[in-house]
């Protein structure tokens, strides 16, 4: 009866280690299942902020193609008001020139008319001598036929 006594104690005291094994490893996976669900949470959290950052990522490269596209855009109309810068200036230059000849033109113009209207005094001047001559001359073209007609009737 000792024998089973003492087997009956070491049965109990053995009981009594695996319930208390029992419940170090209920504690155990409570504390396992509470990491897990933490985890879990956690888990969800990231996918959700990872989720949030490729939304990210996805709007940040549209705008870096957008502004690329700008870029590009920007660059193109750079190019093209160069050249109308540069068209400007040829279009001034020429402008200036046209300007210089124009004022040089109307300089020998007035100079061609003074020169006209002086020979054209001088034209007036020789035909009023012309006039004149004539006049004397056929004073005396008539006054010699008198003098003609005058010396055969003597």
């Amino acid at each position: 009866m000792n024998q089973l006594r003492l087997e009956a104690d070491e049965s109990s005291a053995k009981v009594e280690e695996l319930q208390a094994k029992v419940k170090a490893l209920e504690q155990e996976n409570l504390a396992k299942e509470q990491e897990i669900t933490s985890l879990s949470h956690k888990n969800g959290l990231l996918e959700a902020e990872n989720e949030k950052m490729d939304t990210t990522i996805k709007d940040l490269k549209k705008t870096a193609d957008e502004g690329l596209q700008h870029g590009t855009h920007n660059e193109t109309l750079q190019r093209r008001l160069q050249l109308l810068e540069e068209e400007a200036e040829e279009a001034d230059k020429t402008l200036r020139e046209t300007n210089e000849k124009l004022r040089q033109t109307d300089v020998k113009a007035g100079h061609f008319e003074r020169k006209v209207q002086a020979l054209e005094n001088e034209r007036d001047q020789w035909e009023t001598k012309y006039e004149d001559m004539s006049k004397k001359y056929q004073d005396l073209k008539k006054e010699l036929e008198d003098l003609q007609n005058e010396i055969g009737n003597i």
